[in-house]
């Protein structure tokens, strides 16, 4: 997939003021401080389309991005932060889960995980989440380009393991560098074809 067009539509902190559209949307979210917002400029191809912070949670809204006309990325707000409010972290926590819960043209959320770290249990519970509710999800192993890429295969094959324990198939992964621009080809070459299923499945209602 070529990337000729992103453009930034809106934000808001409630599904029902998301844009109203039946193209298909892609999620994408993360733990704060994951990488979220490089990986959604290096697939885009658009330097400064999502803010990057060195502060964690710097994405506090819903954000939408319209990309080729045809699909929405959708930045989301980080999980476990550390140096916010209760108050705050449980407000994100309603305005993500009613998002998820809402939005019929929801196609798939990727869930970052950085991959030089072992399984942690906010990455854990959000994923659990994500099955409880029936939410089609894939996983993004981040940050690749940190470490040795046997370092990040014994991480990944040990975080598959401890998914192993509760869930009988495991999800589609991705490994990625936002650097290297690893796992960029794959990763929108999964969305096109989602696209296409998707598109065929609304012209078989009409």
């Amino acid at each position: 997939m070529k990337i000729k067009e992103a453009k930034f539509i809106c934000s808001n902190t409630r599904a029902d003021l998301c844009p109203t559209t039946t193209l298909p949307e892609y999620a994408f979210i993360g733990r704060s401080n994951v990488g979220k917002s490089s990986l959604i400029n290096m697939l885009t191809n658009h330097l400064k389309l999502a803010k990057t912070s060195s502060f964690p949670g710097k994405t506090q809204l819903i954000n939408h991005f319209l990309i080729n006309e045809e699909w929405y990325l959708v930045d989301l707000p980080g999980y476990g932060w550390a140096k916010v409010s209760k108050d705050s972290r449980e407000a994100w926590r309603k305005m993500i889960n009613f998002y998820l819960k809402k939005r019929p043209n929801l196609a798939c959320v990727f869930v970052l995980i950085d991959s030089r770290l072992p399984a942690q249990k906010v990455d854990l519970e959000f994923i659990e989440l994500l099955g409880t509710m029936g939410v089609p999800f894939v996983l993004i192993f981040t940050k690749t380009d940190k470490q040795s890429a046997p370092k990040t295969d014994s991480n990944i094959a040990a975080f598959m393991q401890v998914l192993k324990e509760s869930w009988e198939e495991l999800p589609t992964m991705f490994k990625s560098s936002s650097t290297s621009k690893e796992g960029r080809e794959e990763i929108l070459s999964f969305i096109e074809e989602i696209n296409k299923r998707y598109h065929s499945q609304e012209e078989d209602s009409y």
